[in-house]
């Protein structure tokens, strides 16, 4: 499973490679509580275990892109819903800087829904 997680990442062509190897690193280093694992086929991100957030290219505008589980919660311009109900994608291209501002206000609001009891965590 390790290794079709880093296939994801690798086999990209650049600059979408860097890109999302930059935004993992970026989300993983929001928490210790945050891990990164292979769903659908995709890289998500969990904090305890929770789905939080995950990278996936968009089929019409062929970015990358951060997709917010819990989107609808959050209110930002630049979160495109599109014919999601839950969940909210920030496109990211890869051939400027990254607005890594943004990004972090962005994953510390969606943190702060789990961290606050809103979205609710099952304990052991």
């Amino acid at each position: 499973m390790k290794d079709q997680l880093s296939n994801y990442y690798l086999d990209k062509d650049e600059p979408v490679k860097s890109c999302l190897m930059a935004l993992r690193e970026i989300i993983l280093a929001q928490g210790s509580e945050i891990e990164n694992t292979l769903k659908y086929g995709m890289p998500f991100f969990t904090y305890k275990g929770k789905m939080f957030c995950y990278l996936w290219i968009h089929k019409q505008h062929n970015l990358p892109y951060i997709g917010f589980v819990e989107g609808n919660r959050l209110k930002h311009p630049d979160l495109l819903k599109e014919k999601r109900a839950r969940m909210k994608v920030l496109l990211i291209n890869p051939e400027e800087d990254l607005p890594i501002k943004k990004i972090k206000l962005l994953l510390k609001e969606a943190l702060e829904l789990y961290k606050s009891g809103k979205i609710k965590i099952k304990t052991k």
